[in-house]
């Protein structure tokens, strides 16, 4: 995923308008909306101030874009997050698999729920096992 791909997911996941995080970051709407049609690059402070906004880490802002880290909990795709968490069905989910899901999509959109992820999880196991 690219890093505008990345900024407008974690937008439309919290089901916020450019307005309300361009508000909480104390840039213009016009830029956020260039960041996230991939118009223009942020500086590392802008990273920063978006990761605030967002109330996360840059690390967790950057998580899933290319070539960039590992995931982290707070970064993991809604629902995903709570498949690894759930004391029985997240200990079949290795790192692996949580790379793997991570980058599941279909027509730009992703699985929301627990369920979702995990009907996703054993559908793959079973063609790839």
């Amino acid at each position: 995923m690219k890093l505008h791909e990345r900024l407008r997911e974690l937008r439309s996941e919290r089901g916020l308008r450019l307005k309300d995080i361009a508000e909480t970051a104390g840039i213009s709407v016009p830029y956020l909306s260039d960041l996230e049609r991939g118009r223009t690059n942020p500086s590392l402070d802008t990273l920063q101030t978006l990761a605030g906004a967002y109330s996360i880490s840059v690390h967790d802002l950057l998580e899933g874009v290319e070539f960039y880290g590992q995931n982290s909990e707070g970064a993991m795709p809604k629902g995903l997050s709570d498949l690894v968490a759930d004391p029985v069905l997240g200990l079949q989910i290795t790192p692996d698999w949580v790379r793997t899901l991570s980058r599941i999509e279909l027509r730009g959109k992703r699985p929301r729920d627990k369920g979702d992820w995990y009907e996703i999880y054993l559908h793959l196991k079973r063609i790839l096992d």
